[in-house]
């Protein structure tokens, strides 16, 4: 008997062997019907037969566009992350180093410049040695027929598309057939090649040459020697199954096939493919970023996502937008730093640890361009719960994607003072600001005019109390003296101003208000972006521009899609934010909360606290004339929601108090003191004094000066001028002796300031009083314009 596995094929093998010896027939009488040359029927089944019915299938197929990967670059070209559906680069065949193209078709297609569509040699060969192993050890495949295949799968519109582009039947074999030949019509050989090497998939995720360079050697497909050549040339028979990450050995024998072939072929000496056999693979494998995850700037780059998901001119859908970001191989420009970014990031981890019962948030903007610089968070991005990763962006509101934010407290008071200055309220307008307070809703007059309520409710201070103005009331964040004041300006105006600057509220009455008497406390939620953008309003003198993060995008050949303007609107009049400004400047210098908690820089800088009830939130916005930064630590419970910060641990440290200076105020200034090298030395400018009531301003030195200069320059500075009786001053007859309040000191303008002439006559002291005595300068200590103290007396 013969052996059962040696000896004649069993009847079901034979038929399955005579099936394939047909179907090669026909296919190769096919392309030769299909090239005009007779061949001969097989089987009772003729070319011209066949080649009949491949007629009526279509002859050409459209080759689109090849999906590509999106680089999304900070301001300065470093890229920050990509998006893909594919990670692939295209790249020209001349962009391909001339071993690499020799190694593919080497290995895949030798033939490939002399025949056509089929290589019915290659064919023939692969059907003799398949059938003499009885499995399919050789692909008779072209590489023209391959990149058919390829580009039917890619371009599957659905499941059905793609399993119908790999299914293993003749008709599939005779629509592929069909399409090559077109291809080999209209295209020539280097396109089909450079085709192919883009579209090809090379394991790990990549697709095409160039991304597989990258990938596996750190460089560009130009550059590849031999030894990486072969290597990448023998992944695309089995991507996976040769992967050189994963199954090192296995990629290690395939490349040294690959050498093999091409010293067979001649086209590498057989020493030089020895020699290089004897190589270690000696990969440089760089990782795969895809998505914002592994970005630089994680939630910056979620930011830019949302943004863009959200332009109606990339897409009619947030799917077709989402699509064109993952596959259109698009170059997007963002406005970040990287320098600011990673100072925003130090000091948040520091001031907030990631497995902390909080969250801290700080965002930056660039006044007068909305450009968003830095977007910093102290949970990262991620997936682990347990590790307090989070998907959740707490820097941007929930209408770009992000959260709905925490209550933002006192910061809200500038809307109210921004407003009343607006309206005409003195500088120096006096309010008495009682520890505690009861205020009456009647007195808060709402959008329609009417009285918001006709309730009563209480409110006390958390600092000072007292006689307070625009100047001190803010400085010191006193409860009462801005809930008098939010009665002089009512509630409709000041929310329409928030609402203007760039605070997204969405809840003016109802359920969860936002346009309350208590509005000025800062009841709304609000995000550390949208704080940032608002108080960069004040810095751009009043002119508000919408935060956006990015500049322009680009297409796969550099050519601009669209640009990306700044949007700016004059929401203030400029006189009055320079007030709003000079009077934010108190918080950053001298006794103010922000200067007494080490927040001042070396250049001029303005910020406003905020702190809530119980202490759930804290914060502290502050801006230089070019920089906007909110900085935000909140509290939260085991399910995110709002929790009191105190008794928790933070930072490191247990929390017993919690302020916006000096909680919030240190996260925003250790960015800041980093950051401030990068920027310019810009100064505010002066409130005008003949638009602001109340502007404080500093009275000049005028000793000397005649009575009416020195008149004219005090009613330029915005001052009612007296003129006094003479006194005695070594200045000559008719200047100016001094003022009263004297030089060096502070009045708000429209106050009045008196004017002493000298009579010419140095003043000499009484023998019987030694001591110095001063003017009559109202306390000020009487050296308003001369040069020696304990001048000049009354005369009238």
């Amino acid at each position: 008997m013969s052996d059962p596995d040696h000896g004649s094929p069993r009847p079901v093998s034979a038929l399955s062997h005579l099936g394939s010896m047909l179907a090669v027939s026909v296919i190769l009488g096919v392309v030769a019907a299909g090239l005009a040359i007779p061949f001969a029927a097989v089987a009772g089944l003729t070319a011209s037969n066949v080649a009949g019915g491949l007629e009526e299938l279509p002859d050409e197929l459209e080759a689109e566009a090849l999906p590509q990967r999106t680089r999304i670059l900070a301001a300065d070209g470093t890229s920050i992350a990509t998006l893909y559906a594919e990670n692939r680069v295209n790249v020209s065949l001349k962009q391909v180093s001339k071993r690499m193209r020799q190694a593919i078709v080497s290995i895949e297609d030798y033939r490939f410049y002399q025949h056509g569509a089929m290589d019915v040699k290659g064919t023939l060969r692969a059907f003799i040695t398949n059938q003499a192993s009885g499995e399919t050890r050789q692909g008779g495949s072209s590489i023209t027929q391959q990149m058919v295949k390829l580009t039917l799968v890619s371009q599957a519109k659905d499941d059905e598309e793609r399993k119908a582009a790999v299914d293993d039947t003749f008709a599939r074999k005779l629509r592929e057939l069909r399409y090559a030949i077109a291809f080999e019509k209209n295209y020539s050989k280097d396109w089909i090649l450079e085709r192919y090497l883009n579209i090809a998939y090379f394991g790990d995720g990549v697709y095409g040459i160039q991304a597989a360079a990258k990938h596996y050697f750190s460089k560009d497909a130009n550059a590849l020697n031999l030894r990486e050549s072969a290597t990448l040339a023998g992944l695309v028979k089995n991507p996976n199954g040769y992967s050189p990450v994963d199954h090192p050995d296995k990629a290690l024998a395939r490349r040294n096939v690959v050498l093999d072939r091409m010293a067979q072929l001649n086209v590498i000496p057989q020493k030089r493919a020895e020699k290089v056999s004897k190589q270690a693979l000696k990969l440089k494998v760089t990782r795969n970023n895809n998505g914002c995850m592994l970005a630089r700037a994680p939630f910056f780059c979620d930011y830019v996502v949302s943004y863009l998901r959200r332009d109606p001119s990339l897409g009619k859908t947030s799917k077709q937008r989402m699509n064109l970001l993952k596959s259109g191989g698009l170059t997007i420009r963002t406005t970040i730093d990287l320098r600011f970014q990673d100072a925003a990031d130090r000091s948040v981890a520091a001031h907030v640890r990631q497995n902390e019962s909080a969250i801290g948030a700080l965002a930056m903007i660039e006044p007068g361009t909305g450009a968003v610089k830095a977007l910093a968070q102290s949970r990262p991005m991620g997936l682990d719960a347990k590790l307090n990763e989070t998907t959740i962006n707490y820097t941007t509101p929930k209408e770009a994607g992000g959260a709905r934010g925490f209550q933002a407290g006192s910061t809200f008071k500038a809307f109210v003072l921004a407003q009343a200055i607006k309206q005409g309220v003195s500088l120096n307008t006096s309010i008495n600001s009682p520890p505690e307070r009861t205020f009456q809703e009647a007195d808060y007059k709402d959008c329609d005019g009417q009285p918001y309520g006709y309730g009563s409710f209480s409110i006390p201070n958390s600092t000072t109390s007292g006689n307070k103005t625009l100047y001190t009331g803010t400085r010191e964040s006193v409860n009462t003296f801005f809930m008098a004041l939010e009665q002089i300006t009512g509630l409709c105006a000041p929310y329409r101003l928030a609402k203007e600057m760039g605070v997204n509220l969405t809840v003016p009455t109802g359920p969860g208000a936002e346009r309350v008497p208590t509005f000025t406390l800062g009841v709304a939620d609000a995000t550390p972006l949208e704080m940032a953008e608002a108080y960069a309003t004040f810095a751009a003198r009043g002119l508000h521009c919408a935060a956006r993060p990015i500049s322009k995008i680009e297409d796969a050949n550099g050519t601009l899609v669209k640009k990306y303007p700044s949007k700016c609107t004059q929401v203030l009049p400029s006189a009055v934010a320079d007030a709003v400004n000079d009077i934010l400047r108190g918080v950053q210098e001298g006794t103010g909360f922000g200067a007494a908690n080490g927040l001042a820089l070396n250049q001029e800088s303005a910020g406003k606290t905020g702190t809530t009830n119980s202490a759930d939130s804290v914060w502290f916005v502050g801006y230089t004339p070019n920089l906007a930064g909110a900085s935000m630590i909140a509290g939260v419970d085991d399910v995110g929601g709002p929790d009191s910060l105190i008794g928790k641990t933070i930072g490191g440290q247990t929390l017993y108090s919690a302020s916006g200076s000096g909680t919030a105020g240190p996260m925003w200034g250790d960015a800041m003191h980093d950051i401030e090298q990068w920027l310019d030395d810009e100064t505010f400018v002066a409130p005008n004094t003949s638009e602001i009531e109340g502007v404080s301003v500093s009275i000049p030195s005028l000793g000397g000066m005649s009575t009416d200069a020195a008149r004219a320059r005090l009613e330029e500075l915005g001052f009612s001028v007296i003129i006094g009786g003479m006194v005695d001053s070594s200045y000559a007859q008719g200047t100016v002796a001094y003022t009263s309040p004297g030089a060096g000191n502070s009045a708000s303008s429209g106050s009045a300031v008196t004017i002493y002439p000298s009579d010419g006559t140095p003043y000499v002291p009484p023998p019987s009083k030694p001591k110095k005595k001063g003017g009559n300068d109202g306390g000020n200590g009487g050296n308003g314009g001369d040069d020696r103290p304990g001048r000049g007396r009354g005369r009238g």
